[in-house]
């Protein structure tokens, strides 16, 4: 992988017939050793997006890959914020599956929407107190800005 990075004709953003570049399927699948290989380079772009519509952050996220969450959220141009076509954010995505640690890390960025909608008006509070996942509930809470009268859309599940 290190010399196919070397190379300079090598388009690093390049995406599948799926729409998902390198970048995304290694931090989807956990594997730190190349996202840090491709963070590398300073022409990989994190903010694109899949063919899922999530980008790198929200892929690693979703499966609770907390050293590769933390290595794309050192990258300065990184959208913490970014949705998917469902209004899915990362905080979303992490407090959806119960990622404990995900949450924490994205929670301590100061420019992370505590309360980002989704489509239907959920939030990470809403999402977290539906799965019962009362570690994150707290660490929303904590955080001081999430709205508690967030609401949960009982007739949509993600």
């Amino acid at each position: 992988m290190r010399l196919l990075l070397e190379q300079e004709d090598v388009y690093i953003n390049s995406k599948d017939e799926d729409g998902n570049t390198p970048l995304i399927h290694a931090a989807g699948s956990g594997h730190e050793a190349i996202v840090r290989l491709l963070l590398e380079r300073q022409d990989v772009d994190v903010t694109l997006k899949g063919g899922d519509n999530n980008t790198p952050l929200a892929s690693a996220a979703i499966n609770g890959h907390m050293a590769v969450v933390r290595l794309i959220l050192e990258r300065g141009d990184v959208d913490v914020n970014s949705k998917n076509k469902n209004g899915y954010a990362p905080l979303i995505w992490a407090a959806i599956n119960g990622h404990e640690a995900a949450v924490r890390l994205l929670l301590e960025r100061e420019d992370v929407d505590v309360n980002p909608n989704d489509n239907h008006g959920n939030t990470p509070l809403s999402y977290a107190a539906w799965g019962g996942y009362e570690a994150i509930v707290q660490l929303l809470k904590q955080h001081g800005a999430v709205d508690p009268n967030s609401q949960v859309d009982y007739g949509h599940r993600f």
